[in-house]
């Protein structure tokens, strides 16, 4: 397919960077073909956080993977924002499959809100479902909030925090979609702070599109947002606004209507 290779990038694309994004396509398939297989044979021995400490290997070769084989480097501000002891609901704009692996490593135990067709993937979708995900069948829009805010609660209840990509589907590098309210809902139904963040991963991890350009990810976490006294309309304006002003950019991302 002609996407495969395509990006919103200016330069032009060198055969090397070319051939190690092929490379890292087939390790990083391999290994989690693998390493899914014994996670499968290991959740039954492990509890909560000893599953999640073991799927997330993958995404921690896949983190190397990116540095040393085509060199994208991560820088992070604000880490000593994220809260310890206590769940969070965290909003964070949404470009590539990085971001569904960092933020595993960031904040763990975490359930993540998703596409339900994600768990139907070979390999992926099977050791995804050991970290049981938060979900949703979008095509049903008034029974999927149902499942996110009573799944979404019980997850809180435990001390687990729950990630949403309020955009609902990626976005090209440099652009912000439109919020939905559904993680304001269950963080002012929960009363629980939103954990905004904000990233350019697009620019080295293209959505759609089997290149890893090298350059800098950046990941910026600001304070937590308290939801005490505010509708989910007024959480979900001030989260997009924080993720917009913040957006790593040279200028904060527009909106990608």
């Amino acid at each position: 397919m002609s996407i495969l290779f395509t990006t919103n990038a200016a330069p032009p694309i060198s055969l090397k960077i070319r051939i190690l994004s092929l490379l890292f396509f087939v390790l990083y398939n391999l290994t989690g073909i693998v390493h899914s297989l014994f996670c499968l044979a290991a959740a039954p021995f492990q509890s909560v956080a000893q599953r999640h400490w073991f799927v997330n290997l993958w995404s921690q070769a896949t983190m190397w993977l990116l540095r040393h084989l085509n060199g994208v480097r991560i820088q992070i501000e604000g880490t000593e924002h994220i809260p310890s002891g206590r769940p969070v609901v965290v909003m964070c704009n949404h470009q590539s499959q990085w971001e569904t692996f960092y933020l595993q490593l960031l904040i763990s135990p975490q359930a993540t809100i998703l596409k339900r067709e994600l768990l139907w993937v070979p390999f992926f979708g099977w050791g995804l479902a050991l970290l049981r995900p938060i979900a949703i069948d979008r095509s049903k829009g008034s029974q999927a909030l149902k499942t996110l805010l009573r799944v979404g609660q019980e997850r809180l209840r435990e001390g687990i925090s729950v990630v949403i990509y309020p955009e609902g589907t990626r976005q090209p590098p440099g652009t912000i979609g439109r919020f939905n309210v559904g993680g304001a809902m269950l963080a002012a139904r929960a009363g629980i702070e939103v954990l905004p963040m904000s990233h350019n991963s697009g620019d080295c991890w293209p959505s759609r599109s089997l290149l890893r350009l090298p350059g800098t990810i950046r990941l910026r976490i600001g304070e937590p947002i308290s939801v005490a006294g505010k509708s989910p309309k007024q959480i979900t304006a001030e989260a997009e606004a924080w993720i917009r002003q913040h957006y790593p950019g040279e200028q904060n991302a527009p909106r990608a209507d």
